[in-house]
C-alpha cells in the first residue's frame, strides 16, 4: 500500500479519517494525498470579469491556508503529506485523483445519516462509496492509533464477490488483522439450510483458490446480521462489497454496504462489485 487519498472539510470527522491514514501510512510507508474541494460557483470560476478571477485566488488562497494550519500535527511526523486542492465539489474528482495518483485506499470521516435525510440525500461519503472503484475506509469516531487486528467480511458467496474478497484479504494482510468471511442467513426467500450453505461456502473457496474462516450468522435483515455479527465478534473493522448502484436503481434497490457503512460506529471499508 503505497498511495492513501484522505477527503477534508475540516470537520471533526474529517480529521478522525486523518489520523486514522497517518497510522496506516506510518506501517506502509505511503503517501498521503490530502483533498480538499472548494464549492465555487462555475460562474466564478469561468467568468471573465475582472472581480471573479480575483474572488477565485482568494478563495482558493484561504483554503489553501486553512489546510496548511489542518496539516500541522504531531501525528504526521514521518508521513509524507501532498496537499492537494480542486475547485468544485464534485465527487467524482475523487475518483479521478485517486486514479491519476494510483491510490490503493480512500479513507474518509463520516456523520451518518438517518431517515428521511439518509434517502433524499445521503451522505458525502456515501457518494464516494457508491462511485469509487478503489476500497473506501470509513470512520466515525476518533481512533488515536488505528491497528486492526479482526476483520470481517460480509457476502452472500456469489461470484461477482470474489474480486472482492481478494481485495479484502489484501488490505486484511496490509493491516495484519484476521479476516473472517461471514455469510449472513436471513428469513423469507433468500433463507437457505445449512447443508445449502455449506455447498455454497465450498464452491466459493475453491473459486477463491483459500479456505477461509468463516461463519455463518442468523438475523432478520442482512445489514443487521452484519452490524450485530461485526459486534459480537469484537471486530475491529468491517469489510463489504457494494454494487455502486446510481439513479433509479438506487433508489429502488439500494446498497447493503453503503447502508453498513452509513450505520456502523466500527470502520467499514467497501470493495466496489
Amino acid at each position: 500500500m503505497k498511495s492513501i487519498i484522505v477527503p477534508v472539510d475540516f470537520s471533526s470527522q474529517s480529521e478522525y479519517a486523518f489520523q486514522v491514514a497517518a497510522s496506516i501510512a506510518k506501517k506502509q510507508e505511503a503517501t498521503i494525498y490530502v483533498l480538499h474541494m472548494l464549492e465555487l460557483n462555475q460562474a466564478i470560476v469561468s467568468s471573465n470579469v475582472e472581480l471573479h478571477p480575483e474572488q477565485t485566488v482568494f478563495f482558493i488562497k484561504l483554503a489553501e491556508k486553512r489546510l496548511s494550519e489542518f496539516l500541522d500535527k504531531p501525528y504526521l511526523k514521518g508521513v509524507e503529506v501532498v496537499p492537494i486542492i480542486k475547485h468544485f465539489k464534485v465527487f467524482s474528482e475523487i475518483s479521478e485523483v485517486a486514479k491519476e495518483h494510483d491510490a490503493d485506499l480512500i479513507v474518509m470521516g463520516s456523520h451518518g445519516t438517518e431517515g428521511l435525510k439518509e434517502i433524499f440525500v445521503g451522505s458525502n461519503t456515501e457518494r464516494v462509496v457508491r462511485n469509487s472503484d478503489v476500497p473506501v475506509l470509513v470512520i466515525k469516531n476518533r481512533i488515536a492509533n488505528f491497528n486492526p487486528k479482526q476483520m470481517v467480511f460480509a457476502c452472500d458467496l456469489k461470484e461477482e464477490n470474489i474480486g472482492s474478497f481478494q481485495r479484502a484479504n489484501f488490505i486484511a494482510n496490509a493491516f495484519s488483522a484476521e479476516l473472517k468471511l461471514v455469510y449472513i442467513n436471513t428469513p423469507g426467500d433468500d433463507f437457505m439450510a445449512t447443508s445449502e450453505i455449506q455447498k455454497k461456502i465450498s464452491s466459493f473457496c475453491k473459486a477463491v483458490g483459500a479456505d477461509p474462516l468463516i461463519a455463518i450468522y442468523n438475523d432478520y435483515s442482512i445489514e443487521r446480521g452484519v452490524l450485530n455479527y461485526a459486534e459480537e465478534s469484537k471486530a475491529d473493522i468491517i469489510g463489504m462489497p457494494t454494487h455502486g448502484r446510481k439513479g433509479l436503481s438506487h433508489f429502488f434497490m439500494g446498497s447493503i454496504g453503503e447502508d453498513v457503512a452509513n450505520h456502523s460506529q466500527i470502520p467499514v471499508i467497501t470493495f466496489k462489485i
